[in-house]
This record gives structure tokens, sequence and C-alpha cells, in this order.
């Protein structure tokens, strides 16, 4: 359902709460906005819970300097006593630490909402029609997210290789020497793809100023003006709540 959206008004709602999280400094907001985008993508989204608990494990770590210096040793930081008094709706008998600590998870989950139910390629296009991206910089985009997987599908098969002609099983974790080994190759095919890469953005004209046609994107639905009104007046119940 969530993916069925358009990727401009989802980004835009997305950034609202995002802006709204880090501007009120309330731990009820927080865990209101982490507890709904959790539950989007469990409930509604399908998402299995341990690539959720997985996801949030960078977020945690971002936030658990706040949250050990002030639940561990009772002393909350210059910069989180700052952030309390700086901050919307701050609640002083909460600690900042704790607070900051939800945040950070609120504001990666609500980011990980996004990522996880847009399709990358159909939001570069969106970029490039409606809010007219450059055509150069929206498939230099298209080509980066299109590198990543495939650079860790090569280093699979040349893993594979190596272990092969080595006589023995694959490792589930390799060892130094073998990603000092994986370095040069890894790079050459990496350059290898920017340069068929440059090829194709030159054959398609990818010139600044030189006129173009466009592939039709998804276009906007009521349903999306729905989502977005819904998801605005969601995020203002819970602020006039806490």
């Amino acid at each position: 359902m969530l993916s069925t959206l358009h990727p401009l008004p989802k980004l835009a709602l997305c950034l609202i709460w995002i802006a709204a999280s880090v501007l009120v400094f309330d731990l009820r907001f927080q865990l209101v906005t982490l507890t709904l985008a959790f539950g989007l993508l469990w409930g509604v989204q399908r998402v299995a819970l341990l690539k959720l608990l997985a996801l949030m494990v960078p977020f945690a770590l971002f936030g658990f300097g706040f949250l050990t210096t002030s639940v561990l040793f009772n002393k909350e930081s210059g910069f989180a006593l700052q952030m309390a008094q700086e901050g919307v709706m701050a609640a002083p008998d909460i600690s900042p630490g704790l607070v900051l600590f939800t945040r950070a998870l609120a504001c990666g989950m609500v980011s990980a909402l996004f990522a996880l139910t847009t399709d990358p390629g159909q939001l570069v296009r969106a970029l490039m029609v409606h809010l007219r991206l450059p055509a150069s910089v929206g498939f230099a985009l298209m080509q980066a997210m299109h590198l990543v997987p495939d650079l860790g599908r090569e280093m699979q098969v040349l893993r594979m290789a190596r272990a092969m002609r080595l006589g023995r099983a694959v490792r589930r974790v390799p060892g130094p020497g073998e990603v000092m080994g994986l370095t040069i190759p890894l790079l050459a095919f990496a350059i290898r793809r920017a340069t068929r890469a440059a090829l194709a953005m030159e054959a398609r004209g990818l010139r600044p100023g030189a006129p173009r046609s466009q592939r039709e994107t998804q276009r906007f639905r009521v349903m999306d003006g729905v989502a977005f009104g819904l998801g605005v007046g969601v995020l203002l119940a819970v602020l006039w709540a806490v």
C-alpha cells in the first residue's frame, strides 16, 4: 500500500515529521513518532521484524552516548542541556539524553519508512519531471544506486572464484588478506562501470540546456493527497496531545 504512493508527497510528509521531531523536544512525541513509523513498516508494509531491529542499530548507536551519560552516570552532556533549553515543548523533568536517544531512533525510523517504501528509480524520475532536477544529476544518481548492489554481487563472485581456486569453502566473514586481494579487482570493476556510465550519458545527450524527452512517470492521484493530508492531520493531533 505505501509503495504505491507517489514519492514526492511521501518525501515531503517524511521531511515534515523529521523536522517536527527535531524541533519538538518532548519524549512522548518521539515515542509516538517511533511507534507510528515502526508500526507502518511492520504492520502495513510487512517488513520483517529482524530487519527493522537491524535498521535501528546504527541510529541507536548514534544516540547511545547521550543515553549512557544520562542514565548510567546520572549526568547530562552540555549539548543535551543546550538542546533541551532551545527545544520547543521541552520537558525539564525528562532526561535530555533520553530524549535525544529516542529522537535519533524516531528520525531514523521515519527515514527507513521512506527508503523501504519508495522505488529509487521512480523517485529520481519524479524529481526530474516535477522538480526540474537536471538530467545529468538524475542519471548519475541512478548509476550510483545501481553500482552499490552490483559491487556486492561482484564481490561475491570474486570470493567464490577465489575459494574454488584455493580449494576451500567461502568464509562467512572475509579475512584481512582476502579483503586486500579483493580491493584492486573491485576498484577496476567500479572504474569500468563509471566509464560505461559516462559514455552512456554522453550518448543520451545529457548536456546542460539540450532539449530531451522524458519517460512517463507516476502521476499524482487522489490517494496521494488523502495520505498526505492524513499524515499532516495525525502530526497536528499528536502535537496537540503532547
